[in-house]
């Protein structure tokens, strides 16, 4: 078994907030990260895959075909949007890094398996001290 790691950034607003709470609960929760105006991050996305190298080629995926998908199925829909607004993925869920690394697992996951590999793992960098790994568990 190989793992290769295919990394692609996209920029993009969100608010946390929880739509059962008050403005205060709100911000006492998420601070900042809860303005009614929204706030930013330029996101790294990193891709891992995992599955055995094919041996007339040499390599377990193309790594054109495999950063066309994540651009196709997650930059394309995410980049300069607002994830609680603008992204299909997200409708009906909290914009956290947590959610947002779930969402682009489910969404990516069929397709990723098409190119004959198996989904390993999603990190998403949301700054440089906060980020989050999700392995479809």
């Amino acid at each position: 078994m190989i793992y290769l790691t295919r990394k692609e950034q996209f920029n993009a607003a969100h608010r946390l907030y929880c739509p059962d709470w008050s403005v205060e609960e709100n911000e006492k929760y998420f601070g900042k990260c809860a303005n009614p105006n929204w706030h930013g991050h330029n996101y790294n996305l990193i891709v891992t895959v995992k599955g055995e190298v094919d041996k007339q080629t040499g390599v377990l995926v193309n790594l054109k075909t495999l950063s066309k998908v994540i651009q196709e199925y997650i930059v394309e829909k995410a980049d300069h949007k607002n994830f609680n607004i603008d992204v299909d993925f997200m409708k009906g869920r909290i914009s956290s890094s947590e959610n947002i690394a779930i969402a682009i697992w489910e969404t990516l996951e069929p397709h990723i398996k098409v190119l004959g590999v198996q989904l390993h793992c999603i990190r998403l960098e949301e700054t440089d001290k906060n980020s989050v790994e999700y392995f479809g568990d």
